[in-house]
């Protein structure tokens, strides 16, 4: 219930992923601009046209100037010549700019979706079931627990930890193997199931106590409101134990 309100943290889109079950990962790539390339590409020609441009324009100045003396057109020659040169690499900052413009307008819709995620996650533990391949040909099962813990002021994160493992032999039935894992698996969508639901219970009382209020005092009372119905929700389940599979 202390958990209750706050957001989920920015750094479970990266360094905190994996302390999340791989399918709630958010893992939509950012769009790649096809046309970055093609803009980089120009802004580096035009950075290589500019200096070697600009230095013959200048030299050829300065040898005006030598031959028949400093006019206004050989002293425009130098002068446009030196600031070319000068200025040969603002061509790929501004190819760049243009690159990274292009792509935060094809992203739009992937940052929505993102901050959307982000929203989303809900501050309650979650289990899941992984298996891997030993080098000796056994099979570990892990039954990994999600726990939310505080992040920041107002934000959460999660920690992994392996929960449970066992190992099954190469010469255990596949069969057995996958009932086993399956079984862990139907176990762990009923406990993440049941968190799920006291989340709920206790966001719900949260909600109800802070409406239409403000305040850190009236923050501690809607937390306060959310414990009490989350004890009784846990009461109730112990007086009258849900049904499982």
């Amino acid at each position: 219930a202390e958990l209750v309100g706050l957001r989920a943290d920015e750094r479970l889109l990266g360094s905190d992923a994996a302390s999340l079950p791989e399918s709630e990962r958010f893992a939509e790539l950012p769009v790649r601009s096809r046309r970055r390339g093609a803009i980089v590409a120009i802004g580096a020609t035009l950075t290589g046209v500019s200096l070697v441009g600009g230095a013959l324009l200048a030299l050829a100045g300065i040898v005006l100037a030598i031959a028949d003396g400093l006019g206004a057109a050989t002293l425009a020659m130098i002068v446009v010549g030196g600031v070319l040169v000068t200025t040969h690499w603002g061509w790929v900052h501004v190819a760049e700019a243009i690159a990274n413009g292009t792509e935060e307008r094809a992203n739009s819709g992937w940052r929505s979706r993102r901050a959307g995620w982000i929203d989303g996650i809900e501050p309650h533990s979650r289990w899941s079931v992984a298996t891997s391949a030993q080098e000796d040909g056994s099979i570990r099962i892990e039954r990994v627990h999600h726990r939310p813990l505080r992040a920041g002021e107002r934000t959460f994160t999660f920690a992994r930890s392996v929960e449970h493992a066992e190992t099954h032999g190469p010469d255990e039935p596949s069969a057995r193997v996958v009932e086993r894992a399956e079984e862990l698996r139907r176990a762990a969508a009923l406990d993440t199931a049941r968190e799920h639901e006291r989340w709920r219970v206790a966001s719900d009382a949260y909600d109800a106590a802070l409406a239409g209020r403000e305040g850190d005092a009236v923050d501690q009372a809607a937390r306060a409101a959310a414990a009490r119905a989350l004890s009784e929700q846990i009461n109730r389940n112990l007086r009258e134990p849900p049904l499982v599979e």
